[in-house]
C-alpha cells in the first residue's frame, strides 16, 4: 500500500466519520422527544465501526511516520469534536496530498 494511497482512504473514513458523528443531532431528537430509537441504532453502530476504523487508520499512518505522533494526536482529538474531522481535512490533509 503506498502512501498517497493511505491518506486519501484515511480522508474519505475521516469525512463519512464526521457525517456520521453530525448524523446524531438528527437521531437523538428522534431517540429522546419523539421516542423513535431505531435510526440511533443504527447511525451509533455505524458511527463505531467508522471511528474504531478511524482510530486503526489514524495509528497505522502516525506508525509509518507519514505524521508525527503530536499531530496524531490532535487528529484523534479532533474527531470528538463535532466538525473536527473537517476541520483536519482542510487544515492539514489536502495538504498532504
Amino acid at each position: 500500500m503506498n502512501g498517497k494511497m493511505t491518506l486519501k482512504q484515511f480522508r474519505w473514513i475521516a469525512l463519512i466519520e464526521g457525517v456520521s458523528y453530525i448524523s446524531f443531532a438528527i437521531t437523538m431528537p428522534l431517540k429522546y422527544i419523539y421516542e423513535i430509537p431505531e435510526p440511533n441504532y443504527v447511525v451509533g453502530m455505524l458511527h463505531g465501526v467508522v471511528f474504531i476504523l478511524f482510530c486503526f487508520w489514524l495509528l497505522v499512518l502516525t506508525l509509518r511516520k507519514i505524521w508525527s505522533w503530536p499531530r496524531g494526536i490532535l487528529f484523534f482529538i479532533a474527531s470528538f469534536v463535532p466538525f473536527g474531522t473537517f476541520y483536519i481535512d482542510v487544515k492539514y490533509l489536502k495538504k498532504l496530498q
